[in-house]
């Protein structure tokens, strides 16, 4: 079971616009990169290769550093057509993937270890985002469509089904967890010890208040 890891980039000049009420454009882009170098970091350390796929030339000039493979997303295509160019790359040298975004920080090597166990007996092993997307895909390669997107994690599990897979669901709260709001970045502040996202946010002097709105967590820049 040989498995490359796939992780797709948007442009960084789009990344985290939800995020605009609390991050300058130039410190959400510093954001993108932490994570970015957070989720390979582990990746590097679990699997046999990191494919990094993007259409942002500044993104795959950033990885060039980080001993990844980089690949050129062609074409006018949406997240699932980046995701399927590459992994029709990777069938060639391996037979596995497992896709992870680039905004999952608090991911760790046990995680993907566990998940990669639990590929040797499952079709399918798949960590849902907390949103009810996807954060985690292991699949061998070119057998599940990719359905990422708007409440993935169903779609998957419906797309496996619909082919007779076997599948098991990886329920983690680290894992699931991607970021996108700002209640999102005082989660990151709270749990993620030793990463690079962490220490990012810090530097910012961002905090974190508890909050008896509809978020649970407040995060506020210090003066």
């Amino acid at each position: 079971m040989k498995t490359y890891s796939i992780i797709p980039v948007s442009r960084f000049s789009h990344a985290k616009t939800r995020l605009s009420p609390t991050l300058t454009p130039e410190e959400r882009e510093n954001l993108l990169k932490s994570m970015l170098k957070d989720v390979i970091k582990v990746l590097k350390r679990t699997v046999s290769k990191v494919v990094v796929i993007s259409s942002d030339k500044d993104v795959l000039e950033f990885v060039e550093n980080l001993d990844v493979l980089s690949l050129e997303e062609k074409g006018n295509t949406d997240l699932n057509g980046a995701l399927t160019q590459a992994m029709d790359w990777c069938s060639e040298y391996c037979s596995h993937v497992l896709i992870v975004p680039s905004d999952v920080p608090l991911i760790t090597e046990n995680h993907v270890k566990d998940m990669l166990s639990r590929g040797k007996e499952n079709y399918m092993v798949i960590a849902p985002a907390k949103g009810g997307g996807t954060n985690a895909l292991l699949c061998p390669v070119g057998k599940i469509e990719m359905k990422f997107g708007d409440c993935s994690f169903f779609k998957h599990l419906k797309e496996a089904q619909k082919k007779g897979f076997s599948s098991y669901v990886y329920d983690s709260f680290y894992l699931s967890l991607d970021v996108n709001t700002a209640e999102d970045l005082g989660e990151i502040i709270i749990h993620g010890q030793g990463t690079e996202t962490r220490t990012f946010l810090k530097n910012l002097m961002l905090q974190v208040q508890s909050n008896h709105g509809t978020e649970r967590l407040r995060v506020i820049r210090e003066i």
